[in-house]
């Protein structure tokens, strides 16, 4: 069964603002690398959002992908657009595992005694 991703992102910034009271700092310090990111504006936000969604797939971050998913339709992507930047994603992801399988080679070339 799918999860039901409106509750999840509730209780998943509920549980971040708890956390938020706990280590302010850290938090803040979350907040100032996320706000410098997007402070040159070179980068209208629904592209800032559609980076951030292929980002969360490729680490696997469902938190990311709740909240990011939630900005970038706010922030005018459509279905096409989320899906073309999904793909990108994905070809990424598969070529870093092809890359990191000849590293693999590398490292099984200087072995002794193959």
């Amino acid at each position: 069964m799918m999860q039901d991703w409106n509750t999840y992102r509730d209780a998943l910034i509920a549980r971040v603002n708890e956390y938020g009271t706990l280590t302010p700092d850290v938090v803040r310090g979350l907040m100032t690398i996320e706000g410098a990111a997007v402070k040159t504006g070179k980068l209208e936000p629904k592209i800032h959002e559609l980076i951030a969604l292929a980002v969360a797939v490729t680490t696997r971050c469902d938190g990311c992908i709740t909240v990011h998913t939630r900005k970038a339709v706010e922030h005018g992507a459509t279905l096409e657009e989320i899906s073309e930047a999904l793909g990108v994603a994905i070809a990424l992801n598969a070529g870093a595992a092809l890359t990191y399988s000849a590293r693999v080679l590398d490292a099984h070339a200087v072995l002794p005694n193959k």
